[in-house]
């Protein structure tokens, strides 16, 4: 029996912990653009993004 055969009756939990032994977790359970990984100060306040949601289209973003 290959290693094909054998893999396709595995429980998908045991076959990422067999695939994460020989590769490491090299990706991420979540990409980048879910999470938030700007420092507290590089984000813009509730009120500063509503300021600039009020700016009419014709003075420019």
């Amino acid at each position: 029996m290959s290693d094909e055969e054998k893999a396709v009756g595995e429980p998908e939990w045991k076959r990422r912990r067999r695939l994460d032994a020989v590769f490491g977790d090299g990706l991420p359970d979540t990409t980048s653009d879910e999470r938030d990984e700007r420092r507290p100060q590089e984000r813009e306040s509730a009120s500063d993004q509503w300021l600039k949601s009020q700016v009419p289209p014709h003075h420019g973003g």
